[in-house]
């Protein structure tokens, strides 16, 4: 969503072009359809100023939502938000430095065009970050991503049921997202559990935007046609109904609740990707590795990673009575050890 896409560059391309086919044609029409005299000096100063002011508001009104953009990122990103990620959002702790500053401006532009309502319950800081960072995440390889059928999310202070009520004991609903709307709802206690809780492979925030990409081709059918090729598609519709077979016989591991259905089961995996990525790739190495490619990330690498430098910030040493590295099949100790200056 930043403007350093392919997509904005093509957008400005097709402004300028759109708004010069215009500002022509409303120009020819004018000098038809008037007592127009092109050999009035005053008269040609005159169309040349209208045009030139239509061309720019054209161009402006075309561009209006990159503009918006600019404006929010020249805002700079609030202490309170970075806390929030800082603590909270485990993903954003195993980025490098260029990549949390492209997390940050992601979530800023995500947060400062769609809206995120409290439906009797109080949308704070902590609410709004981890929506924007459950939208960020599944994408954030995917830079010329927009959530363009995405207008609001609404945040229910609890689960609630089929007919959106949320006083009723029934209430098993966690989120949802609707078909054709541009709406998305989330229990709040759900959307705070899915991050409080970072590898349990339960994030609620994650799988409904999941729904979301999945939906993006128009249809929410577990095949989300706008990240894989034909050929990646051929493979997942297999591994989708092997392992849907297995969770079916009681023999996968992964969340019954995605053998509902293989819209379901996209959601429910990418939950299982993004939340605990060693032991899917350990249980399920061909679901991960496709994952991989269909989010174009490797989660895995990314935590192991992020768990190396919290324990071994310097990298690893070699021991005392470690083989020496130079080759000499001496101990460290008596080797280079004691060349060392």
């Amino acid at each position: 969503m930043t403007l350093t896409t392919k997509i904005y560059k093509l957008a400005y391309k097709l402004s300028l072009i759109s708004s010069f086919l215009l500002t022509t044609i409303t120009a020819v029409l004018i000098s038809s359809l008037s007592s127009f005299e092109s050999e009035n000096i005053i008269h040609m100063i005159s169309l040349s100023l209208f045009s030139i002011a239509l061309f720019l508001t054209l161009h402006l009104f075309f561009m209006r939502k990159y503009r918006r953009r600019r404006r929010i990122l020249q805002t700079p990103f609030p202490v309170e938000w970075h806390s929030i990620l800082n603590s909270e959002v485990s993903y954003y702790n195993t980025l490098n430095e260029e990549e949390k500053e492209r997390f940050r401006r992601e979530i800023q532009i995500f947060l400062g065009e769609k809206r995120i309502t409290g439906i009797d319950t109080e949308i704070d800081d902590r609410s709004r970050v981890l929506v924007a960072a459950s939208a960020i995440i599944p994408v954030f390889n995917y830079p010329e991503w927009e959530y363009d059928t995405l207008g609001e999310i609404l945040v229910y202070p609890t689960n609630f049921d089929d007919e959106y009520g949320f006083s009723s004991k029934n209430g098993n609903l966690l989120g949802l997202v609707t078909h054709y709307g541009g709406t998305m709802i989330i229990s709040k206690p759900a959307l705070y559990y899915g991050f409080e809780n970072s590898r349990d492979s339960t994030n609620v925030g994650i799988h409904e935007f999941a729904h979301k990409i999945d939906g993006a081709d128009g249809s929410i059918d577990g095949t989300p046609a706008l990240l894989m090729d034909k050929k990646t598609a051929a493979e997942w519709l297999r591994i989708v109904e092997e392992e849907t077979n297995r969770i079916i016989r009681g023999k996968s591991g992964i969340n019954p609740y995605a053998g509902t259905n293989s819209a379901e089961f996209f959601a429910v995996v990418s939950e299982y990707f993004f939340e605990n990525p060693s032991s899917l790739a350990e249980k399920h190495p061909k679901l991960y590795h496709i994952l991989s490619r269909i989010f174009k990330q490797d989660t895995r690498t990314k935590f192991r990673t992020a768990v190396r430098s919290m324990i071994k910030p310097k990298g690893g040493k070699v021991g005392r009575n470690d083989p020496c590295p130079c080759g000499s099949g001496k101990k460290y100790k008596k080797c280079c050890l004691n060349k060392r200056r």
